[in-house]
């Protein structure tokens, strides 16, 4: 065999084991998102049958969860609400924070700005479940359980020390040859943070925001931990009452659970090419 079949044949087959694992990768991450459809489509003497497929879809799962016509999904629409009003919030908050501390340390050319943003990325180093006892302690002190705010503070918390890490290396990629020429102009500080900092650093600002607000969606510990009654707590921390229940419609659970993922969802999909160019564009520049 010549060098070049050789060549050919490796490539051949090296094409063929990456699409066998690519497509043995995709029926893994299909496959749980397929049964939670599957279910929500079922009714509920069916929810526990062995077929692949539905027997009889019916969208009624979906209906009942839409019109809170069910027990454990009577405040589903508050819940939703609550969500995104942390959500947003914990978004703003990051966003601001990060912005204002990155700005700081890598425009205003601070001494030894650099070790502000090590100390903060040294909030990873411990896992956020095991900081779930003092923050409910610090919350309960300040008298903050079942405060909205509380779970806010908890998430911008462990969401700032990656947004400003990401801020002030993609900052690194605006020349600071514009901030000088601002001043020249006679622009201020704050001037030149609103006209020219926030502008350019766009693409960072939606993959950040976005990812703080996944974050801060998708939280059960904190929200389940600091949030007790009906009208503060959130889906996930509503949807976990179907667990305690002694009667678990699980149809109910999936559609419910799937019209949670859709806002998600979107955002992602609306935003995912400036996520894509501000995630990598602050992991490459340095």
């Amino acid at each position: 065999m010549s060098v070049a079949s050789r060549a050919r044949l490796d490539r051949r087959l090296t094409e063929l084991g990456i699409g066998l694992l690519s497509a043995v990768l995709l029926i893994w991450t299909l496959v749980p998102l397929y049964n939670m459809v599957r279910v929500a489509l079922q009714g509920k003497e069916d929810v526990f049958s062995s077929n692949v497929f539905p027997t009889a879809p019916t969208l009624d799962s979906f209906a009942t969860a839409i019109d809170e016509s069910y027990w454990l999904l009577e405040n589903f629409w508050g819940q939703m609400g609550n969500s995104l009003y942390i959500g947003l919030t914990v978004a703003f908050l990051t966003l601001a924070i990060g912005t204002l501390t990155s700005f700081t340390i890598s425009r205003m050319r601070i001494r030894r700005g650099w070790m502000l943003t090590n100390a903060a990325l040294l909030t990873y180093a411990i896992p956020m479940s095991f900081l779930a006892i003092p923050f409910y302690s610090i919350m309960g002190k300040y008298g903050l359980t079942d405060n909205p705010i509380a779970v806010i503070a908890v998430e911008v918390t462990f969401a700032t020390p990656y947004a400003i890490f990401i801020f002030k290396q993609y900052g690194a990629s605006i020349p600071l040859e514009l901030d000088d020429a601002a001043r020249i102009d006679g622009a201020s500080p704050p001037q030149i943070f609103f006209r020219i900092y926030l502008p350019l650093m766009a693409p960072a600002l939606v993959a950040i925001g976005t990812y703080a607000l996944l974050l801060s969606w998708n939280e059960y510990l904190y929200a389940f931990l600091l949030l007790s009654s009906d009208g503060h707590i959130t889906v996930p921390v509503g949807l976990g009452k179907f667990l305690n229940s002694d009667e678990a419609p699980w149809n109910y659970l999936m559609a419910a659970a799937i019209i949670y993922a859709l806002p998600p969802m979107a955002i992602y999909y609306a935003f995912r090419r400036k996520m894509n160019s501000g995630l990598t564009m602050g992991g490459v520049k340095g």
